[in-house]
């Protein structure tokens, strides 16, 4: 409540970026004041066994997760832990740093409570990443969300993750391939059947060769069509990929009621207008392929009730970002709350 009355009025005053670095330079002089780290967790945590789950061979405290994006450097693993989030989710990280796409890149969306980004996967690169990973305290599992440069051909994308795979292996608990963020040209070209078969068969070899195989997720956007998404379904039992993350933000604009401009902005759209959509995608992928993968459920959680909807409809496991933004940390606790209440 103090968020939404009081923090989020302040932040919605600068711009969506500038917020994003008051946020978490905020977070991070808060958390090393002594004593304060724990009383954020008294206030935001909550522990219950019944939250506990194993997914993809992870045993998660809570099901409730951070999606990439929002600590795309990996800068805030231990802050975000104090919240009690159960996983978080870093990058996308790139091999070689990059600076992504030129500003203004995020617009807020306030009627629709959704944001617009082409952010275009800034990012300081793969080495400063792991030194930080390194460094981390908490013990809060990590996902490294992995992509390509954009200078980077799409001939030789494989080459770009599979960089990611071998620099990040020793400080994340699984990865996740992104091909479906619309904001790097020609990337979601990847997600068609035969290039997208070939780069997951290219970094399951290469997991193969490690003493513990890692888990890989494949991150799919929610405008593919079901043709599409039977495509996926048939991509990842053959190349026994550990799971599906759906969704990334989408293309569609439809139904919104922004202002003109605003919805004209190029990007992916998250938050609310995502909701049903991401739930539906999952619903498919779940009822298609008779449960026989896990699926992250993200897209338009602004509420218990929508993380709710998603383990129902065959989510295993939920991320939140633009709800995050627009409900606050408490949005963490509410969901883990109501999952125990209706023991999901």
């Amino acid at each position: 409540m103090f968020y939404r009355l009081l923090v989020k009025p302040l932040l919605f005053l600068i711009a969506p970026e500038q917020a994003h670095d008051v946020v978490a330079s905020g977070l991070r002089f808060l958390m090393k004041i002594p004593g304060l780290s724990a009383l954020i967790s008294g206030i935001y945590g909550y522990s219950n066994p019944r939250l506990a789950r194993t997914v993809f061979g992870i045993h998660f405290p809570n099901p409730v997760g951070l999606a990439a994006g929002f600590d795309k450097n990996a800068k805030l693993i231990d802050e975000f832990a104090a919240l009690g989030f159960g996983f978080i989710e870093v990058g996308t990280v790139t091999p070689k740093g990059q600076e992504g796409n030129p500003t203004p890149r995020l617009f807020r969306l306030p009627e629709d409570e959704a944001l617009i980004n082409r952010m275009g996967f800034n990012n300081e690169g793969l080495e400063a990443m792991k030194m930080r990973l390194l460094a981390r305290r908490s013990k809060v599992i990590v996902g490294g969300n992995l992509g390509k440069n954009k200078v980077t051909p799409n001939e030789q994308a494989e080459e770009d993750y599979c960089l990611g795979f071998e620099a990040l292996y020793e400080v994340v608990d699984y990865f996740v391939v992104n091909v479906s963020s619309p904001n790097t040209p020609n990337l979601r070209a990847l997600q068609e059947k035969e290039p997208l078969k070939k780069l997951l068969v290219r970094l399951q070899a290469l997991n193969g060769t490690k003493p513990e195989p890692k888990p890989i997720l494949l991150k799919i956007a929610p405008d593919l069509t079901n043709e599409q998404l039977d495509d996926v379904i048939e991509i990842v039992l053959e190349t026994s990929l550990a799971g599906v993350i759906a969704t990334n933000t989408t293309l569609s604009r439809e139904g919104l009621k922004s202002a003109d401009g605003l919805c004209a902005e190029a990007g992916g759209l998250s938050g609310r207008p995502l909701t049903a959509r991401s739930t539906e995608v999952i619903r498919y992928l779940h009822q298609k392929s008779g449960g026989k993968f896990p699926i992250v459920g993200v897209g338009g959680i602004h509420s218990a009730e929508d993380a709710l909807e998603k383990l129902k409809a065959g989510a295993s496991l939920i991320q939140i970002y633009t709800g995050f933004i627009y409900e606050g940390p408490g949005l963490i606790q509410e969901i883990n709350r109501a999952i125990v209440k209706n023991g999901l």
